[in-house]
């Protein structure tokens, strides 16, 4: 499988560059395409209808309690695995030693074909979970296609990058189909008959509705961030699109929590699902959680200050209500010499890219979002997590926080209240 650029140049992407290449970059616009659902994950603004919910200053208080927590001992390695020599050699080259207790016990079972149910904090290697076993299932039955789904943009792309790296070489095409991306290029990709289609369920839905996506074609489905997808409306669109796929399929479902909604989906479209559950808390215990009082706005700001002026905080997330809120704490922070900068729905998603490569290479080391990040930002040196606004929820507080205190390490989460 070749390897492949985000380049817009055609001639840089002929038909043999789309092996698991990501595609474009979308411009702008929101993750869904479609008019179905409740509400767009943009972030602009709360569902319709939502109101915020009271969380007890309590809830945002708690050490971090894995210090000392032995490592999870695998039973298998990578090399146990009936996977390709190539997919192996990939895994070497991503620097993944043993894999994490989700891997250990998903992996193998996928192998088998079975579906699986797939319960797991957040930053635990879900991804490789079904990606490594994906790939080695399309490469040994030519005939197979998957198809993963995927709450928001940025998911959809990690989801891609992580896949084109464990299945670099294996002659693998793909398709991305995410919100904002220009629909005549990802027309042109899918004219291409990918194997693998990663995207999110609006966009996906658009492509079945102009005709140019037939999915009785994909008999592997993945679905990453069930609770997300269903919190932010896509139930009728997920529902849809499984009731599409092949009837002979095996499906993968991965979620951080387990509810009667995500139950019932799971029983009407899974068959005799294995569930793999190696979640250890309610909140990442490797996160040291805490509250910043503050009395009125001068004060909260010249609080945030002192916080990121101190040396612990050497790279952040600081999360916000809106877009508005966003870009206003963005410009201050700038003007104050900060190195920072902002994600939220309006940004395009070239934008947007662009702010997550510039934290990972350490171009910045502050980065103002609103929930849009909540989900789909991996980047493993997030040292705090600052939220500027309180959630909406505590399964967003959740998710916000879980940006960091990942692969082991220990983060701290940092929580803004009015005295």
């Amino acid at each position: 499988m070749q390897s492949s650029s985000y380049s817009r140049s055609n001639s840089r992407r002929g038909s043999n560059d789309r092996s698991f290449a990501p595609a474009r970059r979308p411009s702008i616009g929101q993750d869904r395409g479609s008019s179905s659902g409740s509400w767009s994950p943009a972030g602009r603004g709360r569902p319709k209808g939502c109101v915020k919910q009271f969380i007890h200053p309590s809830r945002f208080i708690q050490e971090a309690t894995n210090v000392e927590k032995a490592p999870y001992v695998p039973v298998n390695s990578f090399e146990n695995f009936s996977v390709h020599r190539k997919i192996l050699d990939n895994i070497v080259i991503k620097g993944f030693k043993e894999p994490s207790a989700i891997q250990d016990q998903t992996i193998p079972l996928v192998l088998q074909g079975k579906d699986v149910v797939g319960i797991a904090n957040t930053g635990t290697g879900k991804t490789a979970a079904f990606a490594i076993p994906m790939i080695q299932d399309l490469i040994t039955h030519m005939d197979h296609r998957a198809i993963i789904l995927a709450p928001t943009r940025e998911l959809a792309e990690q989801i891609m990058e992580e896949c084109f790296s464990f299945g670099k070489g294996c002659g693998l095409r793909s398709a991305l189909l995410i919100g904002g991306a220009s629909m005549s290029l990802q027309k042109r990709d899918l004219r291409g008959n990918p194997r693998v289609i990663v995207g999110t369920p609006g966009r996906i839905k658009d492509h079945i509705q102009q005709g140019t996506l037939y999915l009785p074609l994909f008999n592997f489905v993945v679905l990453d961030e069930v609770d997300r997808m269903l919190d932010m409306g896509f139930i009728n669109d997920i529902t849809d699109i499984l009731s599409k796929v092949s009837a002979t399929r095996q499906s993968l479902f991965f979620s951080a929590t387990m509810e009667p909604r995500i139950a019932k989906l799971i029983e009407r479209f899974a068959k005799d699902p294995v569930t793999v559950s190696t979640k250890e808390g309610l909140t990442v215990d490797s996160v040291s959680q805490n509250v910043v009082y503050y009395s009125g706005n001068n004060d909260k700001i010249d609080k945030l200050h002192e916080l990121l002026i101190n040396g612990e905080c050497s790279k952040t997330i600081i999360f916000d209500d809106t877009k508005r809120a966003v870009e206003r704490l963005g410009r201050e922070l700038h003007a104050r010499g900060f190195k920072v900068d902002e994600i939220h729905g309006d940004k395009s998603q070239a934008q947007r890219a662009r702010a997550i490569k510039r934290i990972k290479s350490d171009e910045i080391n502050i980065l103002v979002a609103t929930d849009v990040a909540a989900r789909g930002i991996d980047v493993s040196d997030i040292t705090h997590v600052i939220n500027y606004s309180t959630p909406n929820s505590y399964d967003d507080y959740v998710h916000r926080i879980g940006r960091t205190g990942r692969a082991g390490k220990t983060g701290f989460a940092l929580t803004f209240l009015a005295r």
